[in-house]
């Protein structure tokens, strides 16, 4: 049977699931490409490191120019991590014939204009189901499968780690700092766990996606993001009492444009989600996401988001569309990260649209409730419920949910709440979905 011959950079977790996949179960991926998925060289920092599957004699280099040099490599996966070295090596595999797959949302979310356009001009492709969502097969179906389609709203649950931690917070009542500690231990959480659970590592995956579903060509680090790291666990036991639950969701929502006003909505932050939901229901480090398209109407993936096999399995699908050309033709056909591609603006954060949760500390005295009610009128923002708790201090929390309003306008209702004499600190405020 003919051979494709593969290259991999890096053989840390994912990596070394992808060469299990490719070593042992040969006859399989053959069977599904029509050829055999050689692999030929796996290039490392450090060769003699222990990795985590045996590798035939001579695939293993501490070189990556024996990788983008060697001609009979025809695709290689990036599996590196990381952003700037990573955008270096993928540049000089195209620019040496290679096809690419990669699992790096990081680099895709930061250079997938000059990658993309590199790759057309040398006449290769890049690849990248791996890069959002793990073992879910979110890339393939807004690229292909939903082709018919003019998608309206995409709403996702992307990291594993911190929907676990808020599964512990919700079922145990522990705060958010004992349970990092022991998502780091389990192995869910990395030991520098930042880019997880302030929002980022949510917020460059949105912008793959809303890329993929719009035609929108976001800055991830624009995309207005908060995240669980300073959730107060008082929120999260409101939440429930209300009848919600609360998860880190990115949200893309398209709204007619209007004299200027409308576009993408886009946003990263924890959110109150109606209990019983299936987004609700979303266990511990798994993915999720929504999708409502005006043709097939509202569908739901759901899955493992990390972790090395399904994150393997979803490169070596990538490996396999690529040998047998179908990755070829779903490149050339979205032309994606060009500005042929982009046909949605991303409209102002300040306008988006949401109901909010709002919690006030204040002095529990007569008038505070209409001190509040009237800064939320001065900006348009309707109550929709209100709840005041009993408290043993001098001051008592106010729990408010609104209507629908715009960030703007409530981001600026916070802040005169926040300026009025009984409030004690500033209004926590948390999306609410639906």
């Amino acid at each position: 049977m003919e051979k494709s011959k593969v290259g991999l950079v890096g053989l840390g977790t994912v990596g070394s699931g992808v060469a299990r996949i490719l070593l042992d179960h040969g006859d399989r991926t053959a069977r599904q490409a029509g050829r055999v998925l050689w692999l030929e060289k796996a290039a490392v920092r450090d060769p003699a490191k222990p990795r985590g599957c045996e590798l035939p004699e001579g695939v293993l280099t501490g070189q990556i120019d024996d990788v983008v040099n060697d001609p009979e490599i025809e695709v290689v996966a990036e599996l590196m991590g990381g952003v700037d070295r990573a955008r270096e090596v993928v540049l000089a595999l195209l620019a040496a014939g290679k096809d690419v797959v990669t699992a790096n949302k990081a680099l895709l979310a930061a250079h997938g204009p000059e990658l993309f356009d590199a790759a057309r001009e040398a006449g290769r492709t890049i690849a990248f189901e791996a890069a959002v969502a793990g073992g879910v097969p979110i890339i393939a179906n807004l690229s292909q499968c939903l082709s018919a389609n003019q998608v309206l709203s995409l709403t996702g649950i992307l990291n594993g780690t911190c929907n676990f931690i808020l599964e512990k917070m919700h079922a145990e009542g522990v705060p958010y700092s004992e349970v990092i500690a022991e998502a780091q231990r389990l192995g869910y959480a990395e030991a520098d766990p930042a880019m997880d659970v302030d929002g980022t590592d949510t917020a460059q995956k949105l912008a793959i996606l809303a890329h993929l579903a719009f035609g929108a060509r976001p800055d991830w680090a624009a995309i207005p993001r908060s995240g669980i790291d300073t959730l107060d666990l008082a929120d999260v036991r409101m939440a429930q009492q209300l009848g919600y639950t609360i998860k880190l969701l990115g949200v893309a929502e398209l709204t007619p444009v209007s004299q200027g006003v409308g576009g993408l909505q886009l946003s990263v932050g924890p959110t109150l989600v109606r209990s019983g939901s299936p987004l609700a229901d979303v266990p511990g480090p798994m993915n999720a996401v929504k999708v409502t398209a005006d043709a097939v109407g509202e569908l739901f993936y759901e899955g493992p988001g990390a972790g090395q096999m399904p994150t393997a399995s979803a490169v070596v699908a990538d490996l396999i569309d690529t040998a047998v050309g179908r990755t070829r033709l779903t490149f050339q056909t979205l032309k994606l990260w060009s500005k042929e591609s982009e046909r949605t603006p991303v409209a102002d954060p300040s306008d988006s649209v949401a109901r909010f949760y709002l919690r006030v500390e204040a002095a529990d005295e007569p008038g505070v409730l209409a001190q509040i009610a009237g800064a939320l009128a001065a900006e348009g923002v309707s109550i929709a419920s209100f709840q005041q708790h009993a408290s043993d201090t001098a001051t008592v929390p106010l729990v408010l949910m609104t209507h629908a309003t715009t960030e703007g306008a409530a981001e600026r209702a916070c802040q005169k709440i926040a300026a009025l004499k009984p409030v004690t600190s500033q209004p926590v405020r948390l999306r609410v979905l639906g």
